[in-house]
């Protein structure tokens, strides 16, 4: 029903940035509350940010909260992780996910509670 298309990954040194951009296709987007989830080596999936159906409510792990944003916009079908003060346990690969058949006004924090994920892209942290 939706397809998830991530980019902006990549090597950044300990408090840089990083800008991480997911885009969907179709013309439902909005229909879809949006998150973000990072999986470390060795480590479970979990969320990271995630964002209402029209952006106007988003939370955030407790680890990046103060550090990193989440940000849709929905006339382009897009959602965004904006990185900032970036530390090595940043470190992981980072999945932009929909969630479908949610209330307009939440932001799920749950993996089950997603449908559809993109691929996945790499962020490194490190000196």
């Amino acid at each position: 029903q939706v397809q998830l298309v991530e980019s902006g990954g990549g090597l950044v040194q300990p408090g840089g940035s990083l800008r991480l951009s997911c885009a969907a296709s179709g013309r439902t987007f909005s229909s879809y509350s949006m998150g973000w989830f990072r999986q470390a080596p060795g480590e479970e999936r979990h969320i990271v940010a995630a964002t209402s159906r029209g952006g106007g409510l988003t939370t955030y792990a407790d680890s990046v909260k103060g550090r990193f944003t989440i940000s849709r916009d929905n006339a382009k079908n897009t959602v965004h992780l904006q990185m900032n003060s970036l530390k090595p346990e940043d470190t992981a690969v980072y999945y932009c996910a929909a969630a479908a058949g949610v209330g307009y006004y939440r932001a799920p924090v749950e993996i089950s509670q997603y449908n559809y994920w993109g691929q996945g892209t790499q962020v490194t942290v490190s000196s």
